[in-house]
């Protein structure tokens, strides 16, 4: 696996020795400082390239929007990872959420252009929302969390796993279990791929074993690209 982005990486201590892990392994690896007041932040790594960080002008995000250029043997891409925080305690319900997915949505543009012109441009991570025609349908969801859905495809990115499936229903994350025993599933795991790099998605899927063996409580979100066809 030529890049990892993870989310959801501890803030402290053992998101250090995470990274140690990867390094020991022969990764390279790009991990921002922890923010104060903020449990986790975004590690990007790749094997075959050190990831140069990129100023997006993230400021106090930049721990949960990790942008890097990565200089591939097989051509360069673009990569942002993003951790949009969830919608929080009562006292504070989606004020985080919200305000994050605001400075994304403002950002998409320029970021497009910070990172054109280095081949494919990805961004991937755990959003914490849906599509607008997820299946199911849940309440909970506000408008304004689908329009950030949707500032992705107004800013020039498509989603990746709806290039390769445009209709199957698939969860990334499932809440906790009801009186009954059935758990809501949800797929809050995206990739986005820039428009004009579409034909360069080989494969987008997603990887459960990760999940349903405890390592995690998400999906590992898998995507494939052709660089060399990218680079046509």
């Amino acid at each position: 696996m030529d890049v990892l982005v993870l989310t959801e990486v501890s803030a402290g201590e053992s998101g250090d020795v995470l990274a140690q892990l990867l390094v020991d392994d022969g990764y390279n690896v790009l991990l921002p400082a922890s923010a104060p007041g903020d449990r986790y932040r975004v590690l990007v790594a790749c094997r075959d390239a050190e990831p140069t960080a990129l100023d997006i002008q993230a400021g106090s995000m930049q721990h949960r929007c990790v942008s890097a250029r990565l200089a591939l043997p097989a051509g360069e891409i673009g990569v942002v990872g993003l951790y949009v925080p969830s919608r929080g305690p009562k006292e504070r319900r989606n004020q985080d959420k919200r305000a994050f997915q605001n400075f994304a949505t403002g950002a998409l543009p320029g970021l497009a252009r910070t990172l054109d012109g280095c081949g494919p441009m990805v961004i991937t991570g755990d959003l914490n929302v849906v599509e607008p025609d997820h299946e199911p349908r849940y309440a909970v969801f506000g408008e304004w969390e689908y329009d950030f859905y949707r500032a992705f495809g107004s800013a020039g990115f498509e989603d990746a796993y709806r290039l390769v499936e445009p209709s199957t229903v698939e969860h990334s994350w499932f809440g906790r279990p009801s009186v009954d025993g059935r758990r809501n599933g949800y797929r809050f795991d995206h990739t986005f791929i820039d428009k004009r790099h579409r034909m360069a998605v080989v494969d987008c899927r997603y990887e459960h074993s990760v999940r349903t063996s405890g390592l995690t409580d998400h999906a590992a979100l898998i995507t494939t690209l052709d660089l060399a066809h990218a680079a046509e």
